[in-house]
Formats: C-alpha cells, sequence, structure tokens
C-alpha cells in the first residue's frame, strides 16, 4: 500500500456527511422495523463511511467479485449499517432500507450470504475475525492477489475466546492484508463491556498477539483515513474509540438502549438535528480493485486414479482418509487441507507431505479451524478439508451452525470416533458426532466402512455443497469393496443377503465388520442375517433399508460405535417410522465409557459381534415363540 495522502477537506467533509447518512438510514430502518440495532450502527458510522468510500476497492454492482477487498461485520447486530452503505454506494435501493427484518425482504436481521455482498453469516459473536482470517490466507497464500480484508469487531464480542484464536492464528502467519477494527464503544447489551474506554489495554493485547495496533477517535474521519493508510508487514487492528449511540442525543453513551429501536417520534426529531449536521448530499464512489485474482475452476473434481486396496487388506479409514485427500490434491490445486495439530493422528499429514504450500496449521483451536475453513471456501476459492478428532468438532458446533447459515461447503473429517479407540478413555471419544452433524441443515454425513468407500467419500464431498461430515475409525478392518465399486450419497450397500436372511443387522465402521463376523458365526446355526451399510447416515436409504426389512420379516437391529441419543438407530427408526411391522432393536453405548481395550470396550458396551448375535438370536426365538 503507497504511504498516506491526507484527503483534502473537501473529501473529509464528505464523508462525515456520508456517515452522518448512514446513521440517518440506519435510524430509519430500524424504526420502521420496530426492532434492530440502532445504537451499535450509529458508533460505526465512520468507520463504515471511511472503508466503503475512501479505503476499500470493489465493483459496488459486482459485490462477490474475486478481485474485490472483502468485509466482515463480526458485529452483525450492526446489519441495518451494512445495508446502509451498500444503498449509499448504488447496489440497493433506499426504499429496500425500510423493509429491513420483513419476511419478503433479503435485509434480514443479521447478515446472511442471501445478500450478494455478504459472505458469511454472522451474528453469533466472536465468529468474524476467523472468517477474515481464511479470506486473508487464502488471498495472501493461495490466490497471491492485492484484495484485502476487513472485519469490524464489537467490543463485547471480544470476550469471545474463539475471537483470540483468530487473532493468534493472524499474529503467527502474518496476515498483512488484514486489518480488525475494534469498535469499542463502551457499552454491552446488558452492561458496560468490561474494559469500557480502556483502549491502551486492547491495544497492548492486539501487539501481544503480534499484531499492528493504532488507537484512533472512531469519530474522527481525518484519524480513521490515516489509520487505514498505514502498511505493515503483519496484521493491523484499529482500536477505534467511540459512543454508542453516537449523534442520538439523549441516547449517546447511555445504558439501556441496546437493541431498541427510537420510537417514531423521537426518531423524526433525531433525524432532522443529523440532516441539519450534512453540508453537501454529493455522494462517493469506491475505488476499483485491481483484478489480479486468478480464475479458478473447483467443479467436477474427480481422483486422478481408482483407488488401489486389495479386498482383506487391513486399513484405518482414518488413514485412508489421509491418501484420499493427498491423492486429491493432485486431482485440483484449490484442494486445501486444515488440521488442528493432530495430523499425524487423522492422517491429513500425508496431504501435507505432497502438498506443503496447501496445507494450513491450524493448531489446537478448533472454532478457528473451522472458521478459517469457511472463510477459506468463501467465493469458490477453494475446497477446504479440515480434519481433527471427531470429539473435537462438538466445542466448534456454533461455528459449524453458522456455516450452515453462511451455505458455506466446507468438508469436516473427524476421526477416532466411538469406544474403538480404547485405552485413551471417553474424553478422546467421538461418541455424540452423528448425533451433532445430523442436526445441521443441508448436511452430509458419511460414515465409511473400509478404504475404498473412505477413498470414495473424500472424492464425492469434494463435489457436494453444504456441511460435509466423514466420520473415519482408528481400528484397522479388512477391505470389503473392490476398487471399481459405485458410491453415491444416499445409497447403502447390501454387503451380505440370501434368500433365507431372518434378521436385517445395519452397521458401520467398526461395528459392520463385527456384524460381518457375527453372520459367520451365525450361519453354523443355521440362522442367516442380511448385512447393511448406510455409508452416508445423513441421507439414509430408506428404500434399501425397507426392503430389507420387509424380506426378514420386519426385524431390524442397528449397532453403532456411537452413543443411542441421535446415532444410526434413531436414524433408522425416523426412516421406517409408520411402517407396520417393522420393529427395530438398537445397540449402542449406553453410558460414558472408560479406558480399555477396544474389543474389551466394544464386548462391555454390548456392540461387538456377541452381542450382535445375541440380539439376533432374540428377535429370531421371540418370532418364533409368537408363532
Amino acid at each position: 500500500m503507497e504511504d498516506y495522502h491526507k484527503p483534502d477537506q473537501q473529501t473529509l467533509q464528505a464523508l462525515k456527511d456520508t456517515a452522518n447518512r448512514l446513521r440517518i438510514s440506519s435510524i430509519k430502518a430500524t424504526t420502521a422495523a420496530g426492532s434492530g440495532h440502532p445504537t451499535s450502527c450509529c458508533s460505526a458510522a465512520e468507520i463504515m463511511s471511511v472503508l466503503f468510500f475512501h479505503t476499500m476497492r470493489y465493483k459496488v454492482q459486482d459485490p462477490r467479485n474475486a478481485s474485490n477487498d472483502r468485509f466482515v461485520l463480526s458485529k452483525g447486530h450492526a446489519a441495518p449499517i451494512l445495508y446502509s452503505v451498500w444503498a449509499e454506494a448504488g447496489f440497493l435501493q433506499e426504499g429496500e432500507l425500510l423493509n429491513l427484518r420483513k419476511i419478503d425482504s433479503v435485509l434480514e436481521g443479521h447478515p446472511v450470504p442471501r445478500q450478494a455482498f455478504t459472505d458469511v453469516a454472522t451474528g453469533s459473536l466472536g465468529q468474524g475475525l476467523g472468517a477474515a482470517c481464511g479470506m486473508a490466507y487464502t488471498g495472501k497464500f493461495f490466490d497471491r492477489a492485492s484484495y484485502r480484508v476487513y472485519c469490524l469487531l464489537g467490543d463485547g464480542e471480544l470476550s469471545e475466546g474463539s475471537v483470540w484464536e483468530a487473532m493468534a492464528f493472524a499474529g503467527f502467519y502474518k496476515l498483512d492484508n488484514l486489518v480488525a477494527i475494534f469498535d469499542i464503544n463502551r457499552l454491552g447489551q446488558s452492561d458496560p463491556a468490561p474494559l469500557q474506554h480502556h483502549v491502551e489495554i486492547y491495544q497492548k493485547r492486539c501487539e501481544a498477539f503480534g499484531w499492528h495496533a493504532i488507537i484512533v477517535d472512531g469519530h474522527s474521519v481525518e484519524e480513521l483515513c490515516k489509520a487505514f493508510g498505514q502498511a505493515k508487514h503483519q496484521p493491523t487492528a484499529i482500536i477505534a474509540k467511540t459512543f454508542k449511540g453516537k449523534g442520538i442525543s439523549g441516547v449517546e453513551d447511555k445504558e439501556s438502549w441496546h437493541g431498541k429501536p427510537l420510537p417514531k417520534n423521537m426518531a423524526e426529531q433525531v433525524i432532522q438535528e443529523i440532516d441539519d449536521r450534512i453540508q453537501n448530499k454529493k455522494k462517493l464512489s469506491p475505488a476499483l480493485p485491481e483484478e489480479d485474482a486468478p480464475i479458478v475452476n473447483i467443479r467436477n473434481i474427480k481422483m486422478p486414479s481408482p483407488p488401489t486396496y486389495k479386498v482383506g487388506e487391513k486399513w484405518a479409514t482414518r488413514k485412508a482418509y489421509g491418501v484420499a485427500l493427498a491423492k486429491l490434491g493432485h486431482a485440483n490445486d484449490r484442494v486445501i487441507a486444515l488440521d488442528g495439530d493432530t495430523k499425524n493422528s487423522t492422517f491429513s499429514e500425508l496431504f501435507k507431505k505432497e502438498h506443503p504450500n496447501r496445507y494450513i496449521e491450524c493448531y489446537i483451536a478448533e472454532q478457528n479451524m473451522v472458521s478459517i475453513a469457511v472463510g477459506c471456501a468463501t467465493r469458490d476459492r477453494t475446497i477446504a478439508f479440515a480434519s481433527t478428532f471427531a470429539t473435537f468438532f462438538t466445542r466448534a458446533f456454533d461455528q459449524i451452525r453458522m456455516a450452515a447459515i453462511s451455505d458455506s461447503n466446507i468438508n469436516l473429517c473427524g476421526s477416532h470416533c466411538g469406544v474403538s479407540i480404547g485405552e485413551d478413555g471417553p474424553s478422546q471419544m467421538g461418541l455424540e458426532d452423528l448425533c451433532m452433524f445430523r442436526a445441521i441443515p443441508n448436511s452430509t454425513v458419511f460414515y465409511p466402512s473400509d478404504a475404498v468407500a473412505t477413498e470414495k467419500a473424500v472424492e464425492i464431498a469434494a463435489n457436494t455443497k453444504g456441511i460435509c461430515f466423514i466420520r473415519t475409525s482408528r481400528p484397522e478392518n479388512p477391505v470389503i469393496y473392490n476398487n471399481n465399486e459405485d458410491f453415491h450419497i444416499g445409497q447403502a450397500k447390501v454387503v451380505l443377503k440370501s434368500k433365507d436372511d431372518q434378521v436385517t443387522v445395519i452397521g458401520a465402521g467398526v461395528t459392520l465388520h463385527e456384524a460381518l463376523t457375527a453372520a459367520e458365526q451365525l450361519r453354523k446355526e443355521k440362522i442367516y442375517i442380511r448385512v447393511i451399510d448406510p455409508f452416508t447416515i445423513k441421507p439414509l436409504d430408506k428404500k434399501t433399508i425397507l426392503e430389507s426389512a420387509r424380506a426378514t420379516k420386519g426385524r431390524i437391529i442397528t449397532v453403532e460405535d456411537h452413543y443411542h441419543e441421535g446415532g444410526i438407530g434413531e436414524a433408522v427408526c425416523a426412516a421406517v417410522m409408520g411402517e407396520p411391522g417393522v420393529t427395530v432393536t438398537r445397540l449402542a453405548v449406553s453410558h460414558v465409557p472408560r479406558s480399555g481395550k477396544p474389543a474389551e470396550l466394544l464386548r462391555m458396551f454390548g456392540i461387538d459381534k456377541d452381542a450382535i448375535m445375541q440380539a439376533v438370536r432374540a428377535a429370531v426365538s421371540k418370532s418364533r415363540n409368537a408363532e
């Protein structure tokens, strides 16, 4: 960035006038809606004016242009001022602002990507900066383009740990194309923010995290212009001392006004007062970007060659994931991998070894890792795969939930699922992950049972919209599928069947292999079972399950290395609900487990071959007794 040139007086006045117009638009919109956060908008008016009409470079009529500067409103409740900016710039009609929060308007209460100028949904506080870090990392290391990323945070959300995970990430990777603006307006929702206006403490904290930190008067357009004009070889934090409700007489810097629109009469008076300060109606136009972001194509990605496994060979699906991801990296140079310091357990290290420049180490900060992946995937710049132990995604559930609201296309791989990991004990065992990911809108949940299925899951996930979760296991199990086996979302595999089958058993991962072993032994007793591998738990192959149930006198047994709640058993129950004559027996982990050998734990929780055999015998004898 070139050296700072002080804007002339005419430009400075125009920026002040623009800020006041943004205030008026925000007040009008929230008063018309009867709800919203005008005071949170007013503290940021000068920041938004300078950013969008002096500092940022973008095409107004093409908000998602790959070369545009990016903006993330982490304090999402200040959405009306973001909408006011885009109306001021000419992308939105001024009149549309009065439809704020209406069911037929795109201008929702918090930013969402249904709006062309919004890359990520915000409003669950503390998440915007992580996504901005992902965008900045992509700009600096993958796109190698000149666009910059700006993120506006409120002081209330600076109590969120995820903000400081993002601060640490940006500092460590020296993301000098990233600017965070802290709107220090002193007041939170129900109380003052803990540091109130002690801006020097914020500055020390930012510096400790490796940022260049500048304190400014957040209502001085000149100070803001100067601060945005500084270029350093590290990320920049602009700590703007502001007042909540700035410009609203009787409300400015007063408590108990958070999230309250001004009553109509009061709004009219305040708007008149602010309007009287505007000297010129002339509108400013933003500078255009340097169009140097490369053209990227991430559609229809195919593995360069089929899998090369041998039936019967033993492979852990977690390792097959790493092999598949490294292979996929050769198919498209926009495939990237992220991990949280577990790469030698999830096997994402195999990707790093072959594609070191496309691997992002996020360290032990899983919430931030998910946000980074979301940021990297915006504007279809990358295909992101993030991995850690399945259980550690639970701490990032809010980030995953917001990723779905963001219409994000990210792929998450959770390894070390269930009690089958053995001696490490319950803190490391993913036993809630299926439940969690099934609850996410538009998610796809893969649970591959061998190395071939895992490789296919990785390839399919890369081409699937929405949040994809791949559940992988630690134990090594035999390869059961041929390399040319075809897999599809929502299509189960009937792994074992005969015309004499008496019970349908549905397992996945380690429990599928337990079911196959059980089937072998039951055959000696002249009891035959049909064994189903669901491949995807969401969507579930209802058709195949029902066909098999009808062929086995309506008897289904599900067996899973997961808690009862929200897992395979409940998914199957939902699929067969209302079907006459179908009964489901569910085998699952019933309480908090403990350390032990994998086989001991599978036995203890009744999800091993012996438990399956017992359940099958019980189902068959119950039916015989009924006859």
